[in-house]
């Protein structure tokens, strides 16, 4: 955990606006994938994914209690805790992958802009004067992440990656802690553009005609230093936001919620229970960027994320009682078991709400009186069988304490390819107040 100076601006006036950071627009939803313009901070890393700050902004606006604290339990690309900072409230953010901690503690971090031209220069100067780095640096990633004789594939050729060693060489001689996070989050955000891979809703696959694409190594000079000054100049002109602190624990939510300080509110969307590990869409940057160590340590980290998934062999917590939606829907599964993709999709899909339940039981000893839940939630859907997400967790909130003050679908998302890919699973926001 770091904590920044928690300083509130002395000239409220100065301060950059909520809807100056998000300039005044009009989106069409505001779930995921809300297809609006791209916001400062956004392009740093590309988040399909990511719900709009127009929630955080609601939730603060609409709550019963008056806000002045928020907590996401899962950061993910940091998307309530920023705009928390721009809100004026005090955020608290858990994430478990270390490469998104870092992602999410680049954009809350207050920084002199000169300062970070200056070592941004060091960087491009220590690059200029190298003609490549050591790929002993990579010796633990999978074999197929570099180019060798004895790979029929890799995600990088040989010269991208020595490219790649060398600017991650001349990020560690920075004496700053801060600006080496920064600039080793502008370079994991490019890693994907200078591969042969690219990332879609169900992890990575290669780029057609991958052999043939010749990616040199001036692309990742010119890359790194083309976001890197974009994101400067982003980070001067919101330097003066209405609350610069932020507080960031790494690890295991459920452990982390314990831990984390009273608030007043919580926002976040969790993995949906999808089958899919999450893990995996930020493999290469973990990788690449010397987050993990060894094989043992991706595993640790797959096994410490909310139980969304069958990609790794683990044992899963039994189904929470008090919900006949949940019952049904497993009593479902089981009778069509033999038509599920993997036979632990029922096991998978009980251990998430287990999960789940622990996540609001541990957020209802943190909230203050009157404080309020906002989720962002996805059903799922396995040979037929629909998992109503937001219902489910409505049902288990009650005997905690919670009242259900929303259950509101606004987008259809679409299945997977596996159940037809028809636009028939709903998202939801989900709000839930403690009572008790």
């Amino acid at each position: 955990m770091e904590l920044a100076p928690q300083t509130a601006q002395s000239h409220p006036d100065l301060c950059v606006s909520f809807d100056e950071w998000t300039r005044g627009r009009k989106i069409q939803s505001i779930g995921t994938n809300a297809g609006a313009e791209r916001l400062p901070f956004q392009g740093w890393h590309h988040f399909k994914e990511a719900f709009a700050p127009e929630v955080i902004a609601r939730a603060v606006n609409e709550s019963e209690r008056d806000v002045r604290s928020c907590l996401d339990p899962f950061g993910g690309s940091g998307t309530t805790a920023l705009a928390c900072q721009f809100l004026g409230v005090e955020p608290t953010t858990i994430e478990v992958n270390p490469y998104l901690g870092d992602l999410i503690e680049a954009k809350l971090t207050s920084y002199d802009a000169d300062d970070l031209a200056l070592d941004l220069a060091r960087v491009v100067r220590a690059t200029n004067a190298r003609r490549r780095g050591s790929l002993a640096r990579f010796k633990h990633a999978p074999p197929t992440f570099i180019q060798s004789a004895d790979q029929d594939r890799w995600v990088f050729n040989r010269n991208v990656a020595e490219r790649i060693a060398c600017h991650l060489d001349a990020i560690d001689e920075l004496a700053r802690p801060a600006h080496r996070r920064l600039f080793k989050a502008m370079l994991g955000g490019m890693l994907i553009s200078v591969s042969n891979v690219i990332i879609n809703g169900k992890g990575r696959r290669y780029r057609s005609n991958w052999q043939d694409r010749e990616v040199f190594p001036r692309s990742v000079d010119e890359q790194f230093e083309e976001r890197s000054r974009q994101a400067i100049d982003e980070i001067h002109a919101h330097r003066m936001r209405r609350h610069r602190g932020y507080e960031l624990l790494r690890g295991d939510c459920i452990e982390k919620i314990a831990s984390s300080k009273p608030v007043d509110l919580a926002v976040f969307s969790p993995p949906y229970p999808n089958s899919f590990d999450y893990t995996d869409v930020y493999n290469i940057e973990l990788w690449m960027l010397g987050h993990l160590g060894d094989k043992d340590a991706n595993r640790d980290l797959r096994m410490s994320t909310l139980c969304s998934h069958v990609q790794i062999k683990r044992q899963f917590s039994p189904a929470p009682k008090g919900s006949q939606r949940l019952n049904l829907a497993l009593s479902q599964l089981r009778k069509v078991k033999a038509d599920l993709w993997s036979p632990w999709i029922p096991e998978m899909v009980g251990g998430y709400f287990h999960d789940m339940q622990q996540v609001m039981a541990g957020l209802h000893g943190r909230l203050n009186p009157r404080g309020e839940i906002w989720a962002v939630v996805g059903d799922s859907r396995y040979a037929g069988v629909r998992i109503q997400v937001a219902k489910i967790l409505a049902d288990l909130a009650a005997p905690m304490g919670f009242e259900v003050v929303k259950n509101e679908p606004f987008r259809s998302m679409r299945s997977s390819a596996q159940q037809g890919g028809q636009q028939e699973l709903d998202e939801t926001l989900v709000v839930l107040r403690k009572t008790r």
